[in-house]
């Protein structure tokens, strides 16, 4: 069994009680009338219950550490130097269609850095959580990254911009040039799963752009801890509050970012996926 920190048992103990909230809340969405306004209101209630909950649990065990959370913003305590990060309910969509691929993100970030993490899938009941030199685990289970080296062999995810936000045409150049060298490409929802994934050897790796700290924070670490590297998609800097998430393992990392990397040779209307070979330039970690 893996030894966790004080902290990071506090951040356990948190998930675990806001989640209890999510299941009874997830189990009664059968229930309801499907019209916009009414599930889309139940589901910002029971994320903002869930929010509640983990404020309350993670403030009464460190009244001094910082947060930032999804629904609530930014408040910062009297130790500044250390911040909650926080998804109470990351794969909303999910949750409002009855889709269990849904998750709490919980990140401790100190001095800048992202030293512990949890993202738990409650209807799944599983638990990962990562220290910075300790490693990273599922349910007590020690991860690792996938051993894949190869383009052709390694399965991708993605998150796929969404209504009201730009880049979809960059996107689908890059799904396009992705799916044509690899053995697929998915789409969950949730990027700290789709993150957690990767640390635990499921995909080979994952990108997006237009995320939130709080989608990201808690998946990076478990990433890094589970032996991959992490970078924004360009291949460059700290991603976490970049907004820009690319990860996989150290033989693929560089090859994604240069696959990614590349623009169509001619208009988007015209062009077949490009190819090029794998990339050479070490991975940003």
């Amino acid at each position: 069994m893996a030894l966790r920190s004080a902290n990071l048992n506090v951040m356990v103990n948190a998930a675990q009680k806001a989640a209890r909230g999510l299941l009874r809340d997830f189990g009664e969405l059968e229930h309801l009338q499907v019209s916009r306004k009414g599930p889309s209101d139940f589901v910002s209630a029971a994320d903002l219950r869930a929010e509640q909950i983990l404020r309350q649990e993670l403030k009464r065990a460190r009244p001094g550490f910082s947060f930032l959370m999804e629904e609530s913003g930014a408040e910062t305590g009297s130790d500044p130097s250390r911040r909650w990060i926080v998804d109470p309910l990351d794969g909303t969509t999910n949750f409002l269609h009855g889709i269990p691929n849904f998750a709490i993100s919980i990140g401790l970030e100190e001095a800048g850095e992202i030293t512990a993490a949890v993202v738990y899938a409650p209807v799944l009941n599983e638990m990962y959580t990562a220290e910075k030199g300790g490693g990273a685990f599922l349910n007590d289970r020690r991860l690792r990254v996938a051993a894949r080296t190869e383009l052709s062999d390694a399965l991708f995810a993605t998150g796929i911009p969404f209504q009201g936000r730009p880049g979809h045409l960059t996107f689908l150049n890059r799904l396009a040039r992705v799916m044509a060298r690899t053995s697929g490409v998915r789409r969950f929802g949730a990027a700290s799963l789709d993150l957690a994934a990767v640390a635990a050897g499921r995909f080979d790796g994952f990108w997006e752009e237009g995320l939130q700290p709080w989608d990201c924070a808690a998946g990076i670490l478990l990433v890094k801890e589970a032996g991959g590297y992490v970078s924004t998609v360009e291949g460059a800097g700290n991603p976490v509050h970049s907004g820009s998430v690319l990860a996989a393992n150290p033989a693929l990392h560089p090859q994604l970012v240069q696959l990614i990397a590349l623009e169509p040779a001619v208009a988007p209307a015209e062009a077949a996926p490009a190819e090029a070979a794998p990339g050479e330039a070490p991975p940003a970690s």
